[in-house]
Protein backbone atom coordinates (compact mmCIF):
# COMPACT_ATOMS: atom_id res chain seq x y z
CA UNK A 1 0.00 0.00 0.00
CA UNK A 2 1.61 2.90 -1.25
CA UNK A 3 0.78 6.76 -0.14
CA UNK A 4 -1.15 8.31 -2.34
CA UNK A 5 0.05 11.19 -4.35
CA UNK A 6 -2.06 15.11 -3.91
CA UNK A 7 -3.85 16.67 -6.91
CA UNK A 8 -2.16 19.29 -9.21
CA UNK A 9 -3.94 22.27 -8.54
CA UNK A 10 -5.72 24.14 -11.99
CA UNK A 11 -4.20 26.61 -13.59
CA UNK A 12 -6.42 29.84 -12.74
CA UNK A 13 -5.16 32.11 -16.18
CA UNK A 14 -5.53 29.06 -18.16
CA UNK A 15 -9.23 27.88 -16.06
CA UNK A 16 -10.25 32.32 -17.54
CA UNK A 17 -9.30 31.74 -20.64
CA UNK A 18 -10.77 28.43 -21.15
CA UNK A 19 -14.14 30.16 -19.86
CA UNK A 20 -14.21 33.33 -21.40
CA UNK A 21 -13.80 31.47 -24.63
CA UNK A 22 -17.05 29.45 -24.11
CA UNK A 23 -18.61 32.74 -23.03
CA UNK A 24 -17.72 34.42 -26.44
CA UNK A 25 -18.80 31.81 -28.29
CA UNK A 26 -21.64 31.50 -26.43
CA UNK A 27 -22.45 34.90 -26.53
CA UNK A 28 -22.18 35.11 -30.71
CA UNK A 29 -24.04 31.68 -31.31
CA UNK A 30 -27.21 33.71 -29.09
CA UNK A 31 -26.58 36.40 -31.33
CA UNK A 32 -26.60 34.46 -34.50
CA UNK A 33 -29.71 32.82 -32.89
CA UNK A 34 -31.88 36.29 -31.94
CA UNK A 35 -31.67 38.32 -34.54
CA UNK A 36 -33.75 37.06 -37.38
CA UNK A 37 -35.47 38.54 -40.66
CA UNK A 38 -38.38 39.59 -40.58
CA UNK A 39 -40.86 40.12 -43.72
CA UNK A 40 -44.33 40.99 -43.23
CA UNK A 41 -47.22 42.80 -45.76
CA UNK A 42 -45.63 46.56 -44.64
CA UNK A 43 -42.31 45.92 -45.25
CA UNK A 44 -39.05 43.75 -44.37
CA UNK A 45 -36.54 43.87 -41.44
CA UNK A 46 -33.12 42.48 -42.33
CA UNK A 47 -29.59 41.95 -40.27
CA UNK A 48 -26.57 41.40 -42.02
CA UNK A 49 -22.75 41.13 -40.32
CA UNK A 50 -20.99 43.68 -41.83
CA UNK A 51 -18.06 43.47 -39.76
CA UNK A 52 -15.93 42.30 -36.72
CA UNK A 53 -14.51 43.96 -33.79
CA UNK A 54 -11.47 42.82 -32.28
CA UNK A 55 -11.66 42.70 -28.76
CA UNK A 56 -8.66 41.44 -26.44
CA UNK A 57 -9.24 39.93 -22.74
CA UNK A 58 -7.43 41.79 -20.22
CA UNK A 59 -6.43 38.97 -18.64
CA UNK A 60 -5.16 36.75 -20.79
CA UNK A 61 -4.03 38.85 -23.55
CA UNK A 62 -6.27 36.34 -26.05
CA UNK A 63 -7.89 38.50 -28.85
CA UNK A 64 -11.50 37.49 -29.94
CA UNK A 65 -13.53 38.50 -33.23
CA UNK A 66 -16.74 39.49 -31.91
CA UNK A 67 -19.20 39.70 -35.48
CA UNK A 68 -21.22 43.38 -36.04
CA UNK A 69 -24.44 43.33 -37.32
CA UNK A 70 -26.93 45.91 -39.14
CA UNK A 71 -29.96 46.23 -39.29
CA UNK A 72 -32.29 47.61 -41.88
CA UNK A 73 -35.61 48.18 -42.39
CA UNK A 74 -37.45 48.27 -45.98
CA UNK A 75 -41.61 49.49 -46.67
CA UNK A 76 -43.51 47.65 -49.21
CA UNK A 77 -44.13 49.34 -52.68
CA UNK A 78 -47.82 50.93 -51.18
CA UNK A 79 -46.40 51.90 -48.05
CA UNK A 80 -43.33 54.02 -49.85
CA UNK A 81 -46.10 55.53 -52.04
CA UNK A 82 -47.80 56.13 -49.18
CA UNK A 83 -44.63 57.67 -47.35
CA UNK A 84 -44.43 59.95 -50.20
CA UNK A 85 -47.64 61.45 -50.55
CA UNK A 86 -47.67 61.93 -47.04
CA UNK A 87 -44.45 64.10 -47.13
CA UNK A 88 -45.76 66.18 -49.49
CA UNK A 89 -49.38 66.81 -47.88
CA UNK A 90 -47.04 67.68 -45.15
CA UNK A 91 -44.81 70.38 -46.95
CA UNK A 92 -48.42 71.93 -47.92
CA UNK A 93 -49.44 71.92 -44.20
CA UNK A 94 -46.68 73.86 -43.41
CA UNK A 95 -47.10 76.00 -45.92
CA UNK A 96 -50.06 77.10 -44.86
CA UNK A 97 -49.13 77.48 -41.14
CA UNK A 98 -46.69 79.88 -42.01
CA UNK A 99 -48.86 82.04 -43.86
CA UNK A 100 -51.54 81.77 -40.73
CA UNK A 101 -48.40 82.58 -38.33
CA UNK A 102 -47.94 85.82 -40.05
CA UNK A 103 -51.82 86.48 -38.90
CA UNK A 104 -51.05 85.51 -35.45
CA UNK A 105 -48.01 87.62 -35.33
CA UNK A 106 -50.60 91.04 -35.74
CA UNK A 107 -53.15 89.30 -33.21
CA UNK A 108 -50.17 88.78 -30.31
CA UNK A 109 -48.99 91.73 -30.56
CA UNK A 110 -51.92 93.63 -29.27
CA UNK A 111 -52.21 93.85 -25.26
CA UNK A 112 -54.84 91.47 -24.33
CA UNK A 113 -56.95 94.00 -21.24
CA UNK A 114 -59.17 91.76 -19.34
CA UNK A 115 -60.99 95.09 -18.14
CA UNK A 116 -62.20 95.84 -21.68
CA UNK A 117 -65.97 95.42 -21.95
CA UNK A 118 -65.88 92.08 -19.12
CA UNK A 119 -68.74 92.27 -16.30
CA UNK A 120 -67.43 92.98 -12.66
CA UNK A 121 -66.75 90.81 -10.57
CA UNK A 122 -68.13 89.58 -7.08
CA UNK A 123 -67.44 92.52 -4.49
CA UNK A 124 -66.32 91.56 -1.24
CA UNK A 125 -67.72 94.49 0.57
CA UNK A 126 -71.36 93.13 0.10
CA UNK A 127 -70.75 90.53 3.08
CA UNK A 128 -70.52 93.89 5.01
CA UNK A 129 -73.90 94.81 4.76
CA UNK A 130 -76.85 94.66 8.16
CA UNK A 131 -77.96 91.42 8.51
CA UNK A 132 -79.42 89.06 11.26
CA UNK A 133 -76.31 88.18 13.95
CA UNK A 134 -77.09 84.30 15.33
CA UNK A 135 -78.40 84.02 18.44
CA UNK A 136 -76.06 82.07 20.42
CA UNK A 137 -78.03 81.63 23.96
CA UNK A 138 -81.97 81.71 24.46
CA UNK A 139 -84.06 81.35 27.90
CA UNK A 140 -84.16 77.78 29.38
CA UNK A 141 -87.64 78.27 30.63
CA UNK A 142 -87.50 78.46 34.12
CA UNK A 143 -85.53 76.24 36.81
CA UNK A 144 -85.87 72.54 36.89
CA UNK A 145 -87.80 71.03 40.29
CA UNK A 146 -85.27 68.66 41.71
CA UNK A 147 -87.33 68.43 45.02
CA UNK A 148 -91.07 67.55 45.93
CA UNK A 149 -92.61 67.80 49.76
CA UNK A 150 -92.18 65.14 52.63
CA UNK A 151 -95.13 62.11 52.19
CA UNK A 152 -94.39 61.36 55.78
CA UNK A 153 -92.47 57.97 57.18
CA UNK A 154 -92.73 54.70 56.17
CA UNK A 155 -93.92 52.53 58.67
CA UNK A 156 -91.72 49.46 58.83
CA UNK A 157 -93.24 47.84 62.38
CA UNK A 158 -95.97 47.36 64.55
CA UNK A 159 -97.74 45.96 66.98
CA UNK A 160 -96.06 45.76 70.63
CA UNK A 161 -92.69 44.38 71.52
CA UNK A 162 -93.27 40.95 72.72
CA UNK A 163 -95.69 40.66 69.11
CA UNK A 164 -98.55 39.55 71.59
CA UNK A 165 -97.07 36.94 73.57
CA UNK A 166 -98.19 38.62 76.88
CA UNK A 167 -102.14 38.72 75.67
CA UNK A 168 -101.64 35.02 74.25
CA UNK A 169 -100.87 33.77 77.76
CA UNK A 170 -103.81 35.59 79.46
CA UNK A 171 -105.91 33.69 77.37
CA UNK A 172 -104.10 30.49 77.53
CA UNK A 173 -104.31 31.10 81.12
CA UNK A 174 -107.80 31.86 81.51
CA UNK A 175 -108.70 29.05 79.71
CA UNK A 176 -106.31 26.54 81.73
CA UNK A 177 -107.99 27.75 85.03
CA UNK A 178 -111.21 26.92 84.17
CA UNK A 179 -109.84 23.46 82.42
CA UNK A 180 -107.52 22.39 85.20
CA UNK A 181 -110.53 21.82 88.12
CA UNK A 182 -112.34 19.97 85.72
CA UNK A 183 -109.09 17.47 84.39
CA UNK A 184 -108.19 17.01 88.50
CA UNK A 185 -112.30 15.73 89.16
CA UNK A 186 -112.00 13.58 85.89
CA UNK A 187 -108.28 11.89 87.19
CA UNK A 188 -110.08 11.06 90.86
CA UNK A 189 -112.92 9.64 88.92
CA UNK A 190 -110.99 7.48 86.76
CA UNK A 191 -109.00 6.12 90.15
CA UNK A 192 -111.45 5.76 91.84
CA UNK A 193 -113.09 3.52 89.30
CA UNK A 194 -110.13 1.70 88.94
CA UNK A 195 -110.31 1.22 92.49
CA UNK A 196 -113.57 -0.24 92.72
CA UNK A 197 -112.54 -2.60 90.17
CA UNK A 198 -110.19 -3.67 92.05
CA UNK A 199 -106.92 -2.93 89.30
CA UNK A 200 -104.85 -1.82 91.74
CA UNK A 201 -101.65 0.82 91.12
CA UNK A 202 -99.33 0.02 89.07
CA UNK A 203 -100.56 -2.76 87.41
CA UNK A 204 -100.39 -3.03 83.23
CA UNK A 205 -104.71 -2.56 83.05
CA UNK A 206 -103.71 0.18 85.72
CA UNK A 207 -100.69 1.91 83.31
CA UNK A 208 -103.05 1.47 80.28
CA UNK A 209 -105.90 3.40 82.03
CA UNK A 210 -103.92 6.21 82.96
CA UNK A 211 -102.08 6.52 79.78
CA UNK A 212 -105.15 6.87 78.11
CA UNK A 213 -106.71 9.73 80.51
CA UNK A 214 -103.04 11.57 80.15
CA UNK A 215 -103.42 11.57 76.27
CA UNK A 216 -106.77 12.93 76.83
CA UNK A 217 -105.90 15.52 78.91
CA UNK A 218 -102.37 16.74 76.60
CA UNK A 219 -105.08 17.42 73.65
CA UNK A 220 -107.01 19.24 75.97
CA UNK A 221 -104.22 21.43 76.95
CA UNK A 222 -102.87 21.71 73.41
CA UNK A 223 -106.01 22.53 72.41
CA UNK A 224 -105.86 25.49 74.87
CA UNK A 225 -102.47 26.30 73.61
CA UNK A 226 -103.66 26.68 69.47
CA UNK A 227 -106.73 28.53 70.83
CA UNK A 228 -103.68 31.02 72.50
CA UNK A 229 -102.08 30.96 69.00
CA UNK A 230 -105.34 31.63 66.76
CA UNK A 231 -105.72 34.55 69.17
CA UNK A 232 -102.02 36.28 68.93
CA UNK A 233 -102.38 35.98 65.03
CA UNK A 234 -105.77 37.23 65.02
CA UNK A 235 -104.11 40.76 67.03
CA UNK A 236 -101.16 40.81 64.53
CA UNK A 237 -103.09 40.46 61.75
CA UNK A 238 -104.97 43.32 62.67
CA UNK A 239 -101.84 45.25 63.38
CA UNK A 240 -100.25 44.27 60.06
CA UNK A 241 -103.52 45.83 58.38
CA UNK A 242 -103.16 48.59 60.21
CA UNK A 243 -99.85 49.09 59.33
CA UNK A 244 -100.13 48.47 55.57
CA UNK A 245 -103.26 51.09 55.24
CA UNK A 246 -100.52 53.51 56.75
CA UNK A 247 -98.07 53.09 54.20
CA UNK A 248 -100.47 52.45 51.43
CA UNK A 249 -101.51 56.27 52.47
CA UNK A 250 -97.78 57.55 52.72
CA UNK A 251 -97.21 56.06 48.92
CA UNK A 252 -100.18 57.79 47.39
CA UNK A 253 -99.15 61.20 49.06
CA UNK A 254 -95.76 60.49 47.11
CA UNK A 255 -97.24 59.88 44.38
CA UNK A 256 -99.07 63.13 44.36
CA UNK A 257 -96.16 65.07 45.20
CA UNK A 258 -94.26 63.03 42.28
CA UNK A 259 -96.98 64.32 39.68
CA UNK A 260 -97.11 67.75 40.90
CA UNK A 261 -92.93 67.90 40.22
CA UNK A 262 -93.49 65.97 37.07
CA UNK A 263 -95.93 68.55 35.73
CA UNK A 264 -93.88 71.51 37.00
CA UNK A 265 -90.44 69.97 35.11
CA UNK A 266 -92.46 69.25 31.92
CA UNK A 267 -94.38 72.32 31.24
CA UNK A 268 -90.26 73.60 32.02
CA UNK A 269 -88.80 71.69 28.96
CA UNK A 270 -91.90 72.31 26.75
CA UNK A 271 -90.73 76.03 27.65
CA UNK A 272 -87.42 75.24 26.46
CA UNK A 273 -88.27 73.73 23.99
CA UNK A 274 -90.16 76.76 22.23
CA UNK A 275 -87.71 79.15 22.77
CA UNK A 276 -84.98 76.84 21.34
CA UNK A 277 -87.18 76.56 17.97
CA UNK A 278 -87.56 80.55 17.54
CA UNK A 279 -83.77 81.07 18.86
CA UNK A 280 -83.46 78.18 15.08
CA UNK A 281 -86.11 80.16 13.82
CA UNK A 282 -83.91 83.13 13.77
CA UNK A 283 -80.64 81.95 13.45
CA UNK A 284 -82.19 80.11 9.95
CA UNK A 285 -83.20 83.57 8.66
CA UNK A 286 -79.58 84.86 9.05
CA UNK A 287 -78.17 81.96 7.63
CA UNK A 288 -80.15 82.42 4.46
CA UNK A 289 -79.05 85.85 4.17
CA UNK A 290 -75.41 84.68 3.92
CA UNK A 291 -76.54 82.49 1.67
CA UNK A 292 -77.92 85.03 -0.58
CA UNK A 293 -75.21 86.93 -0.51
CA UNK A 294 -72.93 84.57 -1.12
CA UNK A 295 -74.81 83.03 -4.41
CA UNK A 296 -74.92 86.48 -5.97
CA UNK A 297 -70.95 87.24 -4.94
CA UNK A 298 -70.33 83.60 -7.07
CA UNK A 299 -72.32 84.31 -9.87
CA UNK A 300 -70.93 87.74 -10.16
CA UNK A 301 -67.18 86.22 -10.47
CA UNK A 302 -68.85 83.01 -12.70
CA UNK A 303 -69.84 85.63 -15.38
CA UNK A 304 -66.49 86.77 -15.61
CA UNK A 305 -64.95 84.40 -15.57
CA UNK A 306 -66.65 82.65 -18.42
CA UNK A 307 -65.95 86.13 -19.85
CA UNK A 308 -62.42 85.60 -19.48
CA UNK A 309 -62.38 82.29 -21.22
CA UNK A 310 -63.95 83.24 -24.25
CA UNK A 311 -61.74 85.82 -24.73
CA UNK A 312 -58.69 83.56 -24.23
CA UNK A 313 -60.68 81.17 -26.72
CA UNK A 314 -60.45 83.87 -29.46
CA UNK A 315 -56.86 84.52 -29.21
CA UNK A 316 -55.73 80.74 -28.48
CA UNK A 317 -57.81 79.30 -31.93
CA UNK A 318 -55.67 80.57 -34.35
CA UNK A 319 -52.13 79.17 -32.40
CA UNK A 320 -54.17 75.81 -32.08
CA UNK A 321 -55.03 75.60 -35.80
CA UNK A 322 -51.17 76.86 -36.82
CA UNK A 323 -50.08 73.44 -34.79
CA UNK A 324 -53.27 71.17 -36.16
CA UNK A 325 -51.68 72.17 -39.63
CA UNK A 326 -47.93 71.18 -38.90
CA UNK A 327 -48.48 68.19 -37.16
CA UNK A 328 -49.16 66.40 -39.83
CA UNK A 329 -49.94 62.18 -40.26
CA UNK A 330 -47.40 59.74 -40.03
CA UNK A 331 -46.57 57.37 -42.42
CA UNK A 332 -47.68 53.56 -40.85
CA UNK A 333 -44.24 51.79 -39.81
CA UNK A 334 -44.30 47.89 -40.17
CA UNK A 335 -44.95 46.05 -37.08
CA UNK A 336 -42.76 43.89 -36.37
CA UNK A 337 -43.07 40.38 -34.48
CA UNK A 338 -41.52 39.42 -31.34
CA UNK A 339 -39.66 36.42 -32.59
CA UNK A 340 -38.54 33.90 -29.76
CA UNK A 341 -35.35 34.75 -27.87
CA UNK A 342 -33.33 31.92 -27.78
CA UNK A 343 -30.68 31.81 -25.16
CA UNK A 344 -27.61 29.27 -25.37
CA UNK A 345 -26.78 28.16 -21.36
CA UNK A 346 -23.30 28.92 -21.21
CA UNK A 347 -20.93 26.17 -20.03
CA UNK A 348 -19.44 27.13 -17.05
CA UNK A 349 -15.44 25.51 -17.76
CA UNK A 350 -13.98 27.37 -14.92
CA UNK A 351 -16.33 25.71 -12.44
CA UNK A 352 -16.20 22.38 -14.05
CA UNK A 353 -12.40 22.25 -13.56
CA UNK A 354 -12.39 23.22 -10.15
CA UNK A 355 -15.73 21.17 -9.02
CA UNK A 356 -13.05 18.43 -10.93
CA UNK A 357 -9.89 19.39 -8.72
CA UNK A 358 -12.00 19.63 -5.45
CA UNK A 359 -13.11 16.27 -5.97
CA UNK A 360 -9.96 14.67 -6.43
CA UNK A 361 -8.78 16.60 -3.22
CA UNK A 362 -11.74 15.06 -1.18
CA UNK A 363 -10.46 11.71 -2.97
CA UNK A 364 -6.99 12.60 -2.12
CA UNK A 365 -8.32 13.46 1.50
CA UNK A 366 -9.98 10.04 2.15
CA UNK A 367 -7.20 8.01 0.44
CA UNK A 368 -4.73 9.90 2.80
CA UNK A 369 -6.72 9.29 5.62
CA UNK A 370 -7.38 5.66 5.33
CA UNK A 371 -3.46 5.25 4.82
CA UNK A 372 -2.87 7.01 7.64
CA UNK A 373 -5.13 4.81 9.84
CA UNK A 374 -3.86 1.59 7.71
CA UNK A 375 -0.04 2.73 9.21
CA UNK A 376 -1.08 3.63 12.54
CA UNK A 377 -2.36 -0.02 12.47
CA UNK A 378 0.30 -1.61 11.18
CA UNK A 379 3.06 0.36 13.44
CA UNK A 380 1.32 -0.45 16.26
CA UNK A 381 2.30 -4.04 15.60
CA UNK A 382 5.78 -3.17 16.75
CA UNK A 383 4.66 -3.21 19.77
CA UNK A 384 6.96 -6.57 20.50
CA UNK A 385 3.74 -7.94 22.54
CA UNK A 386 1.92 -10.85 21.55
CA UNK A 387 -1.52 -9.72 20.57
CA UNK A 388 -4.46 -11.58 20.37
CA UNK A 389 -5.65 -11.69 16.52
CA UNK A 390 -8.44 -13.82 16.05
CA UNK A 391 -11.18 -12.63 13.96
CA UNK A 392 -13.71 -14.56 16.44
CA UNK A 393 -13.54 -12.82 18.99
CA UNK A 394 -13.91 -9.69 17.09
CA UNK A 395 -17.02 -7.76 15.83
CA UNK A 396 -18.02 -4.63 13.83
CA UNK A 397 -14.93 -5.32 11.30
CA UNK A 398 -15.13 -2.69 8.26
CA UNK A 399 -12.45 -3.46 5.65
CA UNK A 400 -10.27 -0.85 4.63
CA UNK A 401 -7.31 -2.37 1.94
CA UNK A 402 -4.46 -4.11 1.97
CA UNK A 403 -0.68 -4.14 2.01
CA UNK A 404 1.79 -6.81 0.55
CA UNK A 405 3.88 -9.45 3.03
CA UNK A 406 6.49 -11.58 2.02
CA UNK A 407 7.07 -15.35 3.41
CA UNK A 408 11.23 -16.06 4.24
CA UNK A 409 11.10 -17.81 0.99
CA UNK A 410 10.49 -14.08 -0.72
CA UNK A 411 6.51 -14.90 -1.84
CA UNK A 412 4.42 -11.50 -1.84
CA UNK A 413 0.96 -11.79 -0.90
CA UNK A 414 -1.60 -9.35 0.10
CA UNK A 415 -2.54 -8.87 4.04
CA UNK A 416 -5.77 -7.16 4.70
CA UNK A 417 -6.14 -4.97 6.74
CA UNK A 418 -9.41 -4.22 8.41
CA UNK A 419 -11.37 -1.95 11.39
CA UNK A 420 -12.32 -3.94 14.53
CA UNK A 421 -13.59 -4.00 18.12
CA UNK A 422 -13.18 -6.57 20.42
CA UNK A 423 -16.29 -8.44 21.45
CA UNK A 424 -17.96 -6.07 24.59
CA UNK A 425 -15.66 -3.63 24.15
CA UNK A 426 -16.25 -0.45 22.20
CA UNK A 427 -12.77 0.97 21.61
CA UNK A 428 -11.43 0.69 17.62
CA UNK A 429 -8.32 -1.05 16.59
CA UNK A 430 -6.78 -1.24 13.02
CA UNK A 431 -5.04 -4.48 11.83
CA UNK A 432 -4.68 -7.68 10.63
CA UNK A 433 -6.59 -10.75 11.34
CA UNK A 434 -4.51 -14.16 12.61
CA UNK A 435 -6.61 -15.93 10.22
CA UNK A 436 -4.91 -13.66 7.22
CA UNK A 437 -1.20 -14.04 8.84
CA UNK A 438 -0.95 -17.41 8.92
CA UNK A 439 -1.48 -18.14 5.17
CA UNK A 440 1.29 -15.81 4.69
CA UNK A 441 3.81 -17.01 8.08
CA UNK A 442 2.42 -19.72 10.19
CA UNK A 443 5.37 -18.98 12.42
CA UNK A 444 3.95 -15.47 12.83
CA UNK A 445 0.71 -17.24 14.32
CA UNK A 446 0.36 -18.98 17.77
CA UNK A 447 -2.88 -20.25 19.48
CA UNK A 448 -3.29 -20.18 23.01
CA UNK A 449 -6.87 -21.40 24.77
CA UNK A 450 -8.06 -21.69 21.95
CA UNK A 451 -7.39 -17.97 20.38
CA UNK A 452 -5.47 -17.63 17.87
CA UNK A 453 -2.19 -14.54 18.10
CA UNK A 454 0.40 -13.21 16.45
CA UNK A 455 3.77 -12.19 17.17
CA UNK A 456 3.65 -8.15 15.73
CA UNK A 457 7.51 -8.49 15.10
CA UNK A 458 7.38 -11.28 13.24
CA UNK A 459 4.32 -9.85 10.47
CA UNK A 460 6.27 -6.37 10.67
CA UNK A 461 9.26 -8.44 9.33
CA UNK A 462 7.11 -9.81 6.91
CA UNK A 463 5.46 -6.67 5.16
CA UNK A 464 8.89 -4.94 5.89
CA UNK A 465 10.65 -7.35 3.40
CA UNK A 466 7.93 -7.13 0.41
CA UNK A 467 8.67 -3.73 0.31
Amino acid sequence: MSKPDAPTPPNPYQTAAAQTGTNVSTGVANAFLNNVNQNTPDGSLRYDVTGNHAWTDPSTGQTYQIPTFTSTQTLSPQGEAIKQQTLASQMNLASMANSQSARVGDLLSTPFNPNSGAPAAGDAQWFNQPRLDPLKSYDAGGAIQNTFGDAGDITKSYGPADNYSADRLRVEDSLNQRLNPQLQKDRSAIEQRLADQGIRYGSQAYTSAMDDWNRQSNDQRLAVTAQGGQEQARMNDMAAKQAGFQNSAQQQQYDQLLGRGSFSNAAQAQQNSQNAAQAGFYNAGSAQQQALLQSLFNASNSSRNQYMQEQYQQRNQPINEISSLMSGSQVQNPNWLNSPNSQIATTDIGGLINQNFAQNQQNYQTAMSSWNSTMGGLLGLGAGALKASDERVKERIVPMGSVFAASEDGERKKLPISEWSYKGDPERHVGPMAQDVEKIDKRAVTERKGVKHIYPDRVMGSILRAA
